[in-house]
């Protein structure tokens, strides 16, 4: 009977609905996970305030936000160096982000449970998050403008939010000029020296030419110049305002509005209120730029590379992986060299990826750009253009890496395209260029789109070739901006695969930067997912459009 039922096939489609079924949990869960550790990190904890008491040490007073605790043997804290309360076989600690970075030195600290005392939660402990030195948290004494009170008591609190939004708006006038306004001169200028020097290289420096190049010097000078004194204005007016506030050691301490982001009171926060901070702080994650090490603010730069890198990627592997697949199925013959080159196709997928890095390096940064230098922008040497590591070459190595998945799935589409369809076209008077260019590769094009799918899959997540290639931990300028000619392919960019090892295995503070690094992988997962459904929305659209051709 047992035999029966396995010649049946039965358990073998259970089996399969059993391994599909665990594996989507397992993903599942694992997104799950990732979600709950990352976007929780934004929401406001409360803020609770101890007294601190070691056996043998004076007590202190400390405030802070409780992020994880676990229970830990009598011996192994013992090991780590903590004083443990006699007869106590488990204890349990606390990881508290005591912030105030300035003041004591570490913003993460392990506290044993037992010796934390006179736990309250005061509704006028300030929370603010700062540029630098990370969150303080105190309570509020006084503002200051220019040295002088000008609000303290009832009146401190509609002041603070006042002044800060003023700060915040001046902030970003602050920003947007050097950015963009002091950013273009720049970039204006180097041009010009960059013109001067070819024509030094060419011996055509004319006096006319000269005193062309210096008067549009002047011009940007000028403009410099008058930048320069509104940001010194702008410096100054934002620096008026400081918050004098008390930490839990009775120190008064400074704190520049011009240094603020975000002030809030987390134990007086209603429902609303939490919510507010909560998406004001998952916008900053998600459209600004990073701060103190990677581990605090936004991650744009980190979002904007990896798209513009895929998007680059997927334009040059699509052509060659097409022109390939074509090659191979329609006009070369079917022999010995044919079948060697597809094996050796589908071997190309195995390769580490490590080792593409490798060859874009040697191939694309060194021979190829060192030689685009030498040709057109001998201005600049010694320092290279295209000869160094930039966008250009990380699309161009993922491009290689992903090419045998493009040339298999289009070959696959090639393949399943009726004998007949062709026939008929070359009967009616095309020729096989015609045929090929009107008949067959329209409805190939959902099998390349297929290729694509899997090669924006695979060059989304990929990190060790970048590493080497273009990649870097922060990019001070992004590849596509306003200055002619918009994109520029010679520029480094930052990804969110390598923000995440950054983070996460590179940064001097591990503790603040775990939460990132489950955001951050959260948000790869979903750029990947975007970028995949767009893929597969133009398939589908293509696919239903030559359906009826197919029959």
């Amino acid at each position: 009977m047992m035999g029966k039922w396995f010649k049946s096939g039965d358990p073998w489609v259970w089996l399969t609905a059993s391994a599909v079924s665990l594996s989507l949990i397992i993903v599942v869960g694992l997104l799950l996970l990732i979600a709950v550790r990352g976007m929780g990190h934004f929401w406001p904890a409360p803020v609770v305030q101890y007294q601190y008491t070691v056996p043998g040490e004076e007590p202190i007073r400390i405030s802070g936000e409780i992020q994880e605790g676990d229970s830990a043997t009598r011996e192994q804290l013992l090991a780590l160096g903590f004083e443990v309360p006699e007869g106590m076989q488990y204890v349990q600690r606390l990881l508290m982000k005591t912030g105030n970075r300035d003041v004591l030195g570490t913003d993460f600290r392990w506290q044993i449970e037992p010796y934390m005392t006179d736990l309250t939660y005061p509704r006028d402990l300030l929370t603010v998050e700062r540029r630098e030195w990370g969150n303080f948290y105190g309570l509020p004494q006084q503002i200051n403008e220019n040295g002088e009170i000008v609000a303290s008591g009832d009146a401190l609190w509609s002041a603070l939010d006042q002044r800060l939004q003023r700060a915040l708006d001046l902030f970003d006038q602050i920003r947007d000029i050097e950015k963009n306004d002091i950013g273009a001169i720049n970039y204006q200028i180097e041009k010009l020296r960059l013109k001067k020097r070819a024509l030094e290289l060419k011996d055509e420096l004319t006096p006319a030419a000269q005193t062309a190049l210096d008067k549009e010097r002047l011009d940007f000078d000028t403009q410099f110049a008058t930048l320069q004194d509104h940001l010194r204005s702008l410096y100054k007016d934002i620096g008026r305002d400081v918050l004098v506030a008390e930490v839990m050691d009775g120190r008064q301490i400074e704190i520049p509005f011009s240094k603020m982001v975000r002030v809030y009171r987390a134990n007086d926060l209603g429902l609303w209120g939490k919510i507010t901070v909560y998406f004001s702080r998952l916008g900053e994650f998600i459209f600004d730029d990073p701060r103190e090490a990677n581990t605090e603010g936004g991650i744009f730069p980190a979002i904007f590379g990896t798209v513009m890198m895929v998007l680059i990627m997927s334009v040059l592997v699509t052509p060659f992986g097409v022109i390939a697949a074509v090659y191979m199925r329609e006009y070369a013959r079917q022999n010995l060299l044919t079948r060697t080159i597809r094996i050796a196709v589908n071997n190309l997928a195995g390769v580490p990826s490590i080792v593409y890095g490798v060859f874009g390096l040697g191939f694309f940064v060194y021979f190829l750009g060192g030689n685009i230098d030498q040709l057109f922008f001998a201005e600049a040497l010694p320092a290279p253009t295209f000869g160094t590591p930039g966008i250009l070459w990380s699309s161009l190595t993922l491009a290689i890496l992903t090419l045998p998945m493009v040339i298999v799935a289009t070959e696959e589409g090639l393949t399943r395209i009726p004998r007949a369809i062709r026939e008929g076209s070359l009967a009616l008077g095309a020729t096989k260029a015609e045929t090929l260019w009107r008949t067959v590769l329209p409805m190939a094009t959902p099998a390349m789109m297929t290729g694509v799918i899997l090669a924006i899959a695979r060059a989304a997540g990929e990190v060790a070739p970048l590493m080497l290639v273009g990649v870097v931990k922060l990019a001070p300028s992004l590849p596509l901006d306003t200055n002619f000619p918009f994109l520029h392919p010679d520029r480094k960019f930052m990804h969110l695969g390598f923000h995440i090892y950054d983070v996460g295995f590179q940064s001097p503070n591990v503790e603040a930067a775990r939460p990132l690094v489950y955001a951050t992988a959260l948000l790869l997962v979903l750029v990947i997912i975007v970028l995949n459904l767009a893929a597969i929305y133009i398939r589908n659209n293509l696919r239903e459009k030559y359906r009826a051709l197919e029959h």
